[in-house]
């Protein structure tokens, strides 16, 4: 009989190699098991939780098919998961080098890039929803400032024919901000710089498309052990996802200063009408410079008691893949390259029983 040789569930073909150690490592484990989870979903009939914004603001539940989600039938032999990779659609859009995205979706036989996504694995629930009720659990979301870039360039994608009617809707307000660097005079301006999101927003409503996928693990509370109901996955638009930082941008008072959502709001702001102006993103220069005093390592994070109400529903109560599940899809033995140096990792060796 064969030996089985370790791989995770429906990645045939990719820029990692799985038989090695190296690609089970600290970060390229957060981004590809969530792959294979996607792939394993679909061969079960299951839908991701499509979060998507409403004309009233809201982020709104729905599902999405996995091959309409990946561009291409996620068992097709032509499907090519590059890790770690740029979109290359976009190039053109930026004054520098394109930023990394998490996943790019490539069809292998036309070389096209179909889809670049995000990744935000998250452990549910976190540290500041773990001592309340099930229902009130949440996860924390930790977004980088490449999320805001692949945010920023999603929505000028939709304007790359007709930058004038972007520009109609930022320059009224955008034009009065002579020295963007300046926190005091930003302040002056932040809720009217929510507010024409707000508008671009629904402008494109009809055109949004998934940006972040966010898979969640369930642990039994505070415990470091996988709970028997433990996976699920949630995708969230473009412009949804962006209602974390903006709906609390507009929730602040100005006298408080720029926190990190709030320059969230500043840095998407800039950078669209930047392209609505030359046609290109000088992301470097916006948030090298807009740092408002707060280092730029990470755009913004929020725990689980703000993300909990987004999130809410029957599969966050109940996530719908079993924990016993997980042998499923980390294959031929590739648990044992795991090391616990992130928390899923540290939960699979620690929940006894998982590969007997």
């Amino acid at each position: 009989m064969a030996v089985e040789k370790p791989g995770l569930f429906g990645i045939k073909h990719s820029n990692r190699d799985f038989t090695k150690a190296k690609s089970w490592g600290k970060n390229q484990f957060n981004t590809s098991f969530p792959a294979a989870f996607l792939c394993y979903m679909h061969s079960k009939g299951m839908k991701p939780i499509y979060l998507k914004l409403d004309k009233n603001f809201k982020v709104a539940h729905e599902s999405i098919d996995i091959e309409e989600l990946f561009g291409i039938d996620p068992f097709s032999e032509n499907l090519f998961f590059a890790f770690e990779s740029d979109f290359v659609p976009f190039r053109h859009m930026v004054k520098s080098t394109l930023p990394r995205t998490d996943l790019v979706i490539m069809n292998s036989s036309s070389k096209a890039c179909l889809r670049g996504f995000e990744i935000k694995l998250t452990a549910l629930p976190d540290n500041a929803t773990c001592e309340l009720s099930e229902k009130e659990y949440g996860c924390e979301i930790v977004t980088r400032p490449d999320t805001i870039i692949y945010l920023a360039l999603h929505i000028a994608s939709a304007y790359q024919h007709s930058r004038d009617k972007l520009l109609d809707f930022l320059k009224p307000i955008c034009e009065k901000i002579q020295n963007w660097e300046s926190e005091r005079e930003v302040l002056r301006y932040l809720h009217s710089l929510a507010d024409v999101i707000d508008s671009i927003s629904i402008s494109i409503i009809e055109d949004q498309k998934p940006l972040v996928i966010q898979p969640i693990w369930k642990t039994l509370g505070k415990k470091l052990e996988l709970h028997p109901d433990c996976y699920d996955v949630f995708v969230w638009s473009d412009i949804a996802f962006a209602r974390l930082f903006i709906d609390k941008t507009k929730q602040a008072k100005n006298e408080e200063g720029i926190d990190r959502p709030m320059r969230s709001t500043v840095w998407l702001a800039k950078m669209l009408y930047d392209f609505a102006i030359s046609g290109q993103i000088d992301f470097e220069e916006t948030i090298d410079r807009l740092t408002y005093k707060t280092k730029n390592d990470k755009a913004f994070a929020v725990n689980g008691r703000i993300t909990n109400p987004y999130l809410l529903c029957d599969e966050l109560l109940k996530p719908r893949i079993k924990r016993e599940e997980t042998k499923n899809i980390i294959l031929g033995g590739g648990h044992k390259f795991l090391s616990p140096e992130r928390r899923l990792d540290a939960a699979i060796l620690s929940t006894p029983g998982l590969f007997e």
